[in-house]
């Protein structure tokens, strides 16, 4: 029986092949962490071919592990970390550079310039993105700028674009498939979300060569199939699509004003929008929650760039923690941070501030902080900045928003939900499936498998596994709101 559905997740900080029931229950994973490589200040890369080999182990694995059992996977799907960049050679597949992530921001000064010309109210209202580095667009031009013969081959049509679903598919098939999907294409800045399709005016602006780009197709279609495997041969890839999309699927936000929120390396929000694109004068992003049938749903998003990274800091950097996992006690072991705020601005500031200047600031110490106080203040950092994006979110979406469905890593730590619930005033609610982007894709290829009939009955099965209600006092929560919004002037100033 083809019951089973694989997810293969390409993380920023790891890639997993997942195989789930048709019930989200995981069958079984393999995971594999991907380091960071960062060469100068700002700069982000990683390196393509330990990302495509860290995969091809785990899908390897995932199905050696489960035995006959394989064969009981109907169909895959491929979620991943969005806007991260590669070019590659198409005749060899060999990557002309490393991937350049989303974090990075060596094309600051570059976004600067254009600015300068008036050109991002164009790109606003083509894209729904603001002229950022975050994006793919001048991680492209960066690439054909600084690799020898990048720009020739890539006019002669030897070179390939992708963001990391397209680098995937491409070698998961052999090389037959050079394809992204709507919700990675409108994370590129070269993509009309309104039109669907590569813009010819925002190629030109940033010299991006047609050539390069992939064919953009449905989150659910016929992707191709995988390319090898003992236990999986020719098992068809039916959905893709970004992480954060995809978790917004899992989670079950099909109607509009639902809202998600992922903490993971960073954190996301998306807000559905339904059929409409919503303009945002707080600077959230517009983007293409999911494309079915032709038919785009849209979503607001505000990206909050370091979350997760945040504990990594405390635990790498400082050495104030032996493991993430001591954060939660130790937070909980005082009544509060005595006004030290944490504001992880490592690599800028993300929405609704949207400053590549900005950088991480540690204030209000005094003679009695201790340990505690600080590792309090990174976790309190969350919910500070999540009150940020979903404030903004509620004032252009013009939705009031009744309950906040979260997920990823930082999601079991029992603190840092119950802050955000008392900080945001709203209650918050964690899934039973706690991989809700790996289960997003795996929804999508399980309605092109016909494992299930639409995305409405693949996640009618999701259940809670913890709700929090706010319990501080309101006025305290807008007060503690105040003393980390000048802890952000602080950051930008």
């Amino acid at each position: 029986m083809s019951d089973y559905l694989l997810s293969i997740d390409q993380g920023t900080s790891s890639s997993r092949a997942i195989v789930f029931d048709r019930l989200g229950a995981v069958v079984a994973v393999r995971q594999k962490e991907l380091p960071l490589i960062t060469p100068q200040d700002g700069w982000v890369e990683q390196d393509p071919e330990t990302l495509l080999n860290d995969i091809l182990w785990a899908i390897s694995s995932v199905t050696d592990d489960l035995g006959r059992d394989a064969l009981r996977i109907a169909a895959a799907g491929i979620t991943n970390q969005r806007e991260t960049t590669l070019l590659w050679d198409r005749k060899s597949g060999e990557p002309v550079y490393n991937a350049i992530v989303w974090q990075d921001r060596r094309t600051a000064d570059l976004c600067a310039a254009l600015r300068e010309t008036g050109v991002e109210e164009v790109v606003t209202r083509k894209t729904g993105l603001l002229l950022d580095p975050y994006f793919s667009a001048t991680k492209i031009r960066w690439m054909l700028d600084h690799v020898e013969g990048a720009y020739e081959k890539a006019r002669a049509g030897d070179l390939a674009f992708g963001t990391v679903d397209s680098f995937l598919l491409w070698h998961l098939t052999g090389g037959r498939v050079h394809a992204t999907d709507a919700t990675n294409a409108s994370r590129t800045m070269l993509y009309n979300i309104h039109d669907g399709k590569w813009d010819n005016d925002l190629l030109d602006v940033f010299g991006v060569p047609i050539e390069i780009m992939p064919i953009i197709l449905d989150n659910i279609a016929e992707y191709g199939h995988l390319d090898g495997g003992k236990n999986i041969q020719k098992c068809p890839i039916y959905g893709m699509a970004g992480d954060q999309q995809a978790a917004l699927i899992g989670q079950g936000c099909f109607a509009a004003g639902t809202v998600k929120a992922t903490y993971g390396t960073g954190c996301f929000a998306l807000m559905n929008t339904g059929a409409e694109v919503h303009d945002s004068p707080s600077r959230m992003l517009a983007t293409v929650a999911y494309q079915l049938g032709g038919v785009r749903s849209y979503a607001l998003e505000g990206a909050i760039f370091n979350a997760g990274t945040a504990v990594q800091f405390l635990r790498d950097n400082l050495g104030l923690l032996k493991s993430a996992d001591e954060s939660e006690a130790l937070a909980g072991s005082v009544e509060g941070t005595r006004g030290v705020y944490f504001v992880p601005a490592f690599t800028g500031l993300g929405a609704p501030h949207w400053r590549p200047d900005a950088r991480g600031v540690l204030c209000g110490l005094g003679r009695d902080t201790q340990r505690a106080h600080i590792v309090r203040a990174v976790l309190e950092a969350q919910a500070y900045q999540t009150r940020d994006l979903l404030c903004a979110m509620e004032r252009d979406g013009g939705f009031s928003i009744p309950v906040i469905r979260a997920d990823g890593g930082l999601m079991a730590n029992s603190f840092v939900r119950q802050f955000i619930a008392d900080i945001m005033q709203r209650p918050v609610e964690v899934p039973a499936v706690a991989e809700c982007t790996a289960w997003g894709a795996a929804c999508l290829a399980g309605v092109g498998a016909g494992v299930f009939s639409n995305l409405d009955e693949a996640t009618s099965s999701r259940r809670v596994a913890h709700r929090c209600e706010p319990q501080m006092d309101g006025a305290e929560a807008d007060r503690l709101y105040a003393g980390w919004q000048k802890a952000v002037a602080k950051s930008i100033g």
